[in-house]
Parts: C-alpha cells; sequence; structure tokens
C-alpha cells in the first residue's frame, strides 16, 4: 500500500506536467505490480531470479506492459525491467555487471534498521519499514547516469530524503550528510576483497540533500528493491553520477566537515566529491560529453546536471565546475 502524507509537495508543481501525468499512470501501474506481488508471495528484497516473474527475461530491452506507455519528462522511454535488475555497479557482490544480480541473494535486507547520528536533534536507530510508514512514498522516474558512460531510464519508489532530514533536525553545525553502506563480508562477499576501503562511504551538502529531487528510493518498477539494486534503502541523486546513489544504507550522519567518500578515497584524481554529470569535464580515462543508454545501438549526447539543470543548477552558483568535479 502506497502511504501518502498531505503535507508533501505534489508532483505536479516541482516537475513538468507531462511528468506528472507519467506519475499518475506509474502509480496505477505500480499498484497492478504490487497486486502481483501479494498473489505470488514475493518478499521485500527478493533476487532477480524471483523478480523477473513479474518482467522480462534478465537483460532484456523489453517493458513491462503494465509500464510501456511511461517516459521521463524528456519523453525517453523506460529501460526494461530485466536490463535495470541484471546490469548493476554494486561491487559488495561483485566487479562484473551481471555479478551482483548472481551473487546478492546472500543479502538479508530484512530486519534492517538504519541509524541516524551526529549533528542532529533527532538522533536513533530506526527500523527501515517505520521510516518508510512516516514519510510514505511518492514515485519518481529518473534518468541514471554511470561515471562510466552509460545510462538508463528507471522508474523509482520511496520518500523524499528532505522529509527525514527535516525530521531529524539538524543542529546549526551541521553542513553536511555522510551515508555508510552495510559492512558485513558474510552477507557481502566483495567487501572479502581490498577493492575499496570498506564500507562504502557517500556524501552530498545538506542543501543537497533537501532538494526536491533528492529521493531515498525503495523500490523500482512497483516492487521492493531487489538486493542487487541495494535493497532495502538507497540514495537516489538524479543530477549526479550514479556512483553517488550509495545503497544498502545502514547509517545517515550529519557533520560539519565533507565526508571522504570512498571513490575519493581510492582515486581522487577520478572521482570528486560533487561528481555533477558534466559533459565538458572528461574522466581522465574516457570523454563524458556522450553516453550510451543501455539497449541502444549508437550513443547521445550527455546533458549538463544529466538534464536537470533547471532544477539543480543554483545549488552551484559561483562554483568553478570544472574544479569542483
Amino acid at each position: 500500500m502506497l502511504i501518502r502524507r498531505p503535507d508533501v509537495i505534489p508532483s505536479s508543481e516541482i516537475t513538468p506536467y507531462r511528468h506528472y501525468l507519467n506519475r499518475r499512470a506509474f502509480i496505477r501501474s505500480a499498484a497492478g505490480a504490487l497486486g502481483a506481488i501479494a498473489t505470488g508471495g514475493l518478499a521485500a528484497g527478493a533476487g532477480a531470479r524471483e523478480l523477473n516473474a513479474l518482467g522480462p527475461r534478465p537483460g532484456s530491452q523489453e517493458i513491462d506492459p503494465r509500464f510501456a506507455t511511461l517516459t521521463d519528462e524528456l519523453g525517453d522511454e523506460l529501460n526494461g525491467f530485466g536490463q535495470v535488475t541484471t546490469y548493476n555497479n554494486f561491487y559488495e557482490f561483485g566487479t562484473g555487471k551481471d555479478d551482483p544480480a548472481r551473487n546478492a541473494g546472500t543479502l538479508r535486507p530484512r530486519p534492517w534498521t538504519v541509524t541516524i547520528s551526529g549533528e542532529v536533534e533527532n538522533p536513533g536507530v530506526f527500523d527501515v519499514d517505520d521510516l518508510v510508514g512516516r514519510f510514505g512514498e511518492l514515485e519518481r522516474i529518473y534518468r541514471l547516469r554511470c561515471v562510466e558512460a552509460w545510462s538508463m531510464v528507471i522508474p523509482w519508489s520511496g520518500f523524499l530524503l528532505r522529509d527525514l532530514v527535516d525530521w531529524a533536525q539538524p543542529t546549526s553545525r551541521a553542513r553536511y550528510v555522510e551515508f555508510r553502506t552495510l559492512y558485513d563480508p558474510e552477507q557481502m562477499p566483495g567487501q572479502r576483497r581490498a577493492i575499496l576501503d570498506w564500507p562504502y562511504v557517500e556524501g552530498l551538502r545538506l542543501d543537497e540533500a533537501r532538494n526536491h529531487l533528492t529521493l531515498m528510493a525503495t523500490g523500482v518498477y512497483g516492487v521492493p528493491l531487489p538486493n542487487q539494486n541495494g535493497a532495502p534503502l538507497r540514495l537516489i541523486v538524479p543530477w549526479k553520477y550514479g556512483f553517488k546513489s550509495i545503497k544498502s544504507i545502514v547509517e545517515i550522519r550529519f557533520q560539519e566537515d565533507q565526508p571522504r567518500t570512498a571513490w575519493e578515497m581510492a582515486a581522487p584524481q577520478e572521482y570528486g566529491f560533487y561528481a555533477n554529470v558534466n559533459p565538458e569535464v572528461d574522466h581522465p580515462r574516457w570523454s563524458q560529453a556522450r553516453e550510451r543508454r543501455i539497449g541502444e545501438l549508437g550513443r547521445r549526447a550527455t546533458l549538463p546536471f544529466n538534464g536537470y539543470g533547471e532544477q539543480v543548477a543554483q545549488l552551484y552558483s559561483g562554483m568553478d565546475l570544472r574544479r569542483f568535479y
């Protein structure tokens, strides 16, 4: 059941009207998908093999008929359910794109708690389902642009991060929000290898966290997040490269200092803190001017801020976007 709060700003007021109409269609589609979960007995965080009962075969470009009429606000069609759930970067389960779908069955997404800590008036340890019940769920179709120059269009469900921020009540000292992924090599076997300095850490400025686009995702394609997509709770920041959208979050910490993020520590010359999509700033090893939409043969031009500049460019007024990569 989708829980709605009357004080949440309607999508019609913060996104283009066409996107708002798509959102209404998505709600109807999601209701049908959730009904399929109820009759099919799928559990939250089920693996791709189970979830594909609701959609095309793994890796397929086909769109589930219940979502076939949906697009993003630019008119781009959704990627197939099979693509979204089998083409993933989640190094905690392996470095290959299909490794997470094959290996993430070891993750146990319930019970799951999230620690809210640091410079806040309301710290504590909270059950993830209690958070969803408190903040409700909404639907957003977002483009995802990976730093590796591939992209997808994905229908997410979740709650606005700014609702959690406001509820936590940051103190006057809080300027950044740090996120941490679960660290448990038994559940996440990729953590047994020193690919990164585990656990995975990401961060946002407080104003970025409170932007109306920033989503705490709990579902995709109308079903609970599968393990390989970051069950049971992940961040979605659609104007930034995908590595900012940290998965399987267990801690949200408010702090005065800028967090030291996982990829910054691993390769600071390649992965900066801001990671805003910028076609004019190349990665040291490849161009960012164009991207490959998964399922398409050619490449398309990359849009500044992944096409969300109207909503977020003001956050970086006066900053040198080449320097603050």
